[in-house]
């Protein structure tokens, strides 16, 4: 019965005001099309995240936040306009001084404690914490680009972000995130521009229509019978068990050219073999491991961290399950370092060229058979947002861009070394998977 009392309180958070935000200062006309690696995200959902902060001053925090976001829409002000698209369906972001800018709502949920949402289960049940909720980023030419919710806690401040994924990534997510917190906390000015021309990196101009069915892969019947009830956790790996899970595969780099193996090679690979463990699949069943390797430093020439857009794209390796389970761990852990390792330029080139010369509308089905897919990363700062009134307590994705074996990667928040693993399964393979002591034995 609990879930269903869940279902019931969470119609308790209340939307109590709504406004818009723009840039404080008059910009003109800006324009900037999106490139081939934007494209693929536009039928996927708006990517959400939850950051949730200790205190109260809810009025005071809130009219920071605002008073914050128009100086640095400044800067950011892709965020603060609208997907557009000409005649022949060639797609660009767009700002003008008369667009609306940056949806902020304000809520209320003091029923809900900061402790609440910091437990390892999903935030699922806490869904109206985050605005648009199942929106598809091609949805971005008549809503804003970027939704904040902030809803008052019993003792604390939930805020819920939705950044449109057809115009930027996870880097750019967090550079944006960082520079807010920055001119929040009293800076003059943000410690680093965006680089906002993508054309720089690409500028082949790709007519990519878009039709309906496929905007919305769950429309058809064929689809339905795949997805099953998910639920969703943060397994919490300490430092200690990191060090421990990296040296144990360390300890046996097989011949033939191996490296060393990497903090997310370790980890990755520990994942993918006890997710397809946990799905008790057949020995000659396929399973596929899937990533987002930033291109930043991989294309040629190389673009800076700043620059701001989507510079990822998705990297595959696929075994059978047997083979990945009765070898040892290193044994898929090469497959994953020769994946990175060989996406190079060239690689990167080859796939641009593949996708303009037959655009295609990505679905979730189109991560793999069996799939275990890595977004974000440890690498992203996101406990250093911190803007005035101390870092977040937690942070944790929405329920959008969610499947069954979709994995984001977070630091931890103790520091160092320490990784938060969110997880999404099929119920029964969840449940396995948190018996199984191999994998939980390095979680604290």
């Amino acid at each position: 019965m609990a879930p269903e009392k869940e279902e019931e309180e969470i119609m308790r958070v209340k939307i109590t005001g709504k406004c818009r935000v723009k840039p404080n200062k008059k910009l003109g006309r800006r324009e900037c099309q999106l490139v081939t690696f934007d494209l693929p995200y536009i039928a996927f959902q708006y990517n959400q995240k939850l950051m949730v902060y200790k205190g109260d001053e809810y009025e005071d925090r809130v009219g920071k936040l605002k008073d914050g976001l128009g100086v640095v829409l400044e800067d950011f002000y892709q965020l603060a306009g609208k997907l557009a698209k000409d005649e022949d369906w060639v797609f660009r972001v767009e700002y003008d001084d008369d667009m609306e800018g940056v949806e902020v709502l304000e809520a209320k949920a003091e029923w809900i404690g900061v402790e609440d949402l910091t437990v390892e289960e999903g935030t699922s049940t806490l869904k109206e914490l985050i605005p648009s909720n199942g929106i598809l980023n091609s949805e971005g030419h008549h809503r804003p680009l970027l939704s904040v919710q902030l809803t008052k806690l019993k003792d604390g401040l939930a805020m819920g972000l939705a950044f449109n994924h057809a115009i930027i990534d996870g880097t750019s997510t967090w550079h944006f995130m960082s520079s807010w917190a920055q001119i929040c906390s009293g800076l003059p000015s943000i410690s680093l521009l965006p680089f906002l021309d993508r054309t720089k990196v690409r500028n082949t101009k790709v007519k990519f229509q878009l039709s309906p069915p496929d905007q919305n892969g769950s429309s058809t019947d064929d689809a339905k019978p795949v997805y099953q009830p998910l639920r969703e956790r943060v397994f919490k790996f300490s430092e200690s068990g990191i060090d421990k899970i990296k040296s144990e595969i360390n300890s046996n780099i097989p011949s033939g050219g191996s490296k060393p193996f990497s903090t997310f090679q370790s980890l990755a690979v520990h994942i993918w073999r006890h997710v397809t463990q946990a799905r008790q699949l057949k020995p000659e069943d396929y399973t596929v491991f899937t990533f987002f390797a930033d291109c930043r430093k991989r294309v040629d020439p190389p673009m800076p961290e700043s620059y701001f857009g989507n510079l990822i794209q998705a990297i595959f390796t696929v075994t059978a399950a047997g083979l990945l389970s009765m070898n040892p761990p290193e044994f898929g852990a090469s497959m994953i370092q020769k994946a990175i390792e060989t996406h190079d330029a060239k690689a990167i080139e080859e796939r641009n060229k593949q996708f303009e010369s037959a655009p295609k509308v990505y679905q979730f089905k189109d991560a793999g058979v069996n799939c275990v897919a890595v977004g974000s990363s440890p690498r992203f700062p996101v406990y250093e947002v911190d803007f005035g009134w101390g870092k977040p307590e937690t942070v944790r994705s929405g329920i959008n861009n969610k499947f069954d074996g979709m994995v984001y990667l977070y630091p931890g928040k103790s520091g160092g070394r320490s990784i938060d693993v969110e997880i999404s399964l099929e119920a029964g393979a969840m449940e396995r998977l948190e018996k199984d002591k191999e994998f939980v034995l390095e979680v604290n």
